[in-house]
């Protein structure tokens, strides 16, 4: 553990003056002296049996902040606060003797930061997080059970039949000109072939249950528990990588028809071994927005998962890496046949269960137009901006999208 706390040490600031805490009068004085004690203590060789407690007292009064109100109203300086709460509690932690899920309890409080708080001295809690990773992989190299299939319930992965007339074109590697021309100014959606087939992804560590296990399978995230967001029971928990796989692919705990998808735009930040492996499509040079601005969202989840019909504020490139989709859209011009619910939550999304519409209630919505496809392995799918999509996972499947302007 000496080693460790050394490898921890060499990446915080040298000495106690150059580890800065500038806040406003917005973080009470009483917050601000408890992480200048905890400062104080990670560079003192005194007895810590306080630092643990004092960690924790930052991390709850900063929680209490963040969930008071509204996240958008959460004011950064008390997610930079939550952070440095997080970076105290792991140093106490990887200073005193830890059995392998000491370290585990470490790395999911570096993952709350991450998730919950605002980067803080060069987003240390990435660069402790991944000396932690690194340790629990040593440790669990030789104990980790190969996947056994087997287990997997895999969907029949049933999709209409095609028409040739609703299909949506294919084109392999456009220029960038053609594309601008033929699809993005007049806002027609493609499926793109061969331009994300040099993705590490796909080639030298192509994505796997076991891949992801090795990444990333100690990682905490979070996770929507349900078939679709639009259910009643739909709700969203954190679990760890390892976890959700046992519970929501490979079905352990035995709950029938049980239903999780790993969704989120952060994954990528807090896994950079998965964000090594995609590449940014070439495409996305021809938005206004700088590189900076690109969202990248993960969609990871086992088949018979929906995103009902719903649309989008940016343009998307919507990347398959493993398993299929099937895919309808609906033109922005049709949206009084769609239905949209009146509520302001859910104002971008359609009332009309798509592939078993009620013709009663909806009786419009069989008259709008619409091109259908299935995403397989290397499609990259152009969704213009406001263009209403229905996406039904056909099997395990792990997507990329890039949401630019």
């Amino acid at each position: 553990m000496a080693l460790l706390w050394s490898k921890i040490s060499s990446v915080l600031p040298p000495n106690e003056e150059e580890f800065p805490l500038h806040f406003s009068d917005k973080v009470e004085s009483s917050v601000l002296e408890m992480m200048k004690r905890s400062r104080r203590q990670l560079y003192s060789d005194s007895d810590g049996s306080g630092r643990i407690i004092n960690a924790q007292i930052i991390l709850d009064f900063s929680w209490e902040k963040l969930n008071t109100g509204t996240w958008r109203d959460v004011d950064k300086e008390w997610r930079c606060v939550y952070s440095y709460g997080c970076l105290f509690k792991v140093a106490a932690l990887c200073r005193q003797e830890l059995p392998q899920g000491g370290i585990v309890e470490a790395i999911r409080t570096c993952d709350m930061g991450l998730l919950m708080g605002a980067a803080i001295l060069n987003n240390i809690l990435q660069v402790v997080v991944q000396i932690l990773q690194k340790e629990v992989r040593e440790l669990e190299e030789d104990e980790r059970e190969p996947i056994d299939f087997k287990r997997i319930k895999i969907e029949n992965p049933h999709a209409p039949a095609i028409l040739e007339e609703l299909a949506v074109p294919r084109i392999k590697c456009p220029s960038l000109e053609s594309f601008n021309t033929n699809y993005l100014l007049p806002v027609r959606p493609v499926i793109l072939e061969g331009i994300i087939d040099h993705w590490p992804a796909l080639n030298e560590h192509p994505w796997s249950l076991e891949y992801l296990r090795s990444v990333a399978g100690c990682r905490t995230v979070p996770v929507e528990v349900g078939s679709r967001y639009t259910d009643e029971d739909w709700s969203q928990t954190l679990l760890t990588v390892d976890q959700f796989l046992d519970r929501f692919i490979l079905n352990k705990d035995g709950v029938k028809d049980l239903k999780g998808y790993l969704a989120q735009h952060q994954l990528f930040d807090q896994i950079p071994e998965l964000k090594e492996d995609i590449r940014l499509p070439d495409y996305c040079c021809l938005g206004e927005g700088a590189e900076d601005d690109i969202t990248i969202n993960a969609w990871f989840g086992p088949g018979g998962t929906v995103s009902p019909l719903h649309h989008d504020p940016q343009q998307n490139f919507l990347a398959q890496v493993v398993g299929s989709k099937y895919i309808r859209l609906y033109s922005p011009e049709d949206t009084d046949k769609l239905y949209p619910h009146q509520s302001q939550l859910l104002h971008n999304t359609s009332q009309v269960e798509v592939e078993n519409p009620d013709r009663e209630r909806f009786p419009e919505f069989s008259t709008a137009p619409y091109l259908e496809c299935v995403l397989r392995p290397g499609d990259v799918l152009f969704i213009p901006v406001r263009c209403w999509h229905y996406v039904r996972s056909l099997e395990l499947s792990f997507s990329v999208s890039f949401w630019w302007s």
